[in-house]
């Protein structure tokens, strides 16, 4: 299956890396970036192998790191993976609904 990143998760993905380099370094953000590289491949050869979130309906949960959870639906008549959103645990859980 080919994985793609809908226009608010590339918009997460910059700003996080952003903030990694600009708060942490350089190593701090490459450490990151594998780490969810590493997880793209995991659920790119295993799509259903992350728990489904019980509150939107079809949606996965990926945790990446503590702070970070990558949320995606897969698409089987497509042949995709869409990464929804990369969303910092921090924040209220409720502004998930908004990407269903």
């Amino acid at each position: 299956m080919k994985v793609v990143f809908s226009p608010k998760a590339q918009e997460k993905l910059q700003e996080l890396s952003d903030y990694l380099l600009k708060k942490w370094n350089l190593k701090v953000k490459n450490d990151f970036l594998e780490k969810l590289k590493a997880k793209i491949k995991q659920i790119e050869s295993f799509p259903e192998s992350c728990p489904k979130t019980k509150k939107i309906d079809g949606l996965y949960k990926c945790v990446i790191t503590v702070q970070t959870t990558l949320y995606y639906r897969v698409d089987p008549q497509n042949d995709i993976i869409e990464i929804v959103v990369l969303f910092d645990t921090r924040q209220n859980p409720k502004k998930l609904k908004k990407f269903k």
